[in-house]
């Protein structure tokens, strides 16, 4: 089963290593997520913020103690697949406005 929030990316196994602002990244993606704020109100955002931390706490650990035979993935490489990816995914799609014609008067 490959079903994963769209803006959170696999951070395992890239060279060069993923970096601290990344995994921070990818917490705030998904505190965002399940919490449904992408900005917490004043009430909430100490523990918005507390939970985002957590996260990249645990996601650091988890990520120094996983371990794989195989190559590292070429960061290059993987953006490059994303974007023929979304191309294909959203590239034949036309918005409303390049479908409307004009009319001098």
């Amino acid at each position: 089963m490959q079903i994963m929030c769209r803006n959170i990316r696999p951070l395992f196994n890239f060279e060069p290593p993923v970096t601290e602002d990344e995994v921070r990244a990818a917490s705030l993606q998904f505190v965002r997520k399940i919490s449904g704020f992408s900005k917490p109100s004043k009430l909430n955002e100490d523990a918005f913020l507390a939970a985002v931390e957590e996260i990249a706490q645990v996601s650091t650990r988890l990520l120094r103690s996983l371990e794989t035979n195989a190559p590292p993935r070429n960061r290059e490489q993987e953006a490059a697949k994303a974007k023929t990816r979304a191309a294909e995914r959203y590239g034949s799609q036309k918005r409303p406005s390049e479908g409307a014609q004009t009319h001098a008067h």
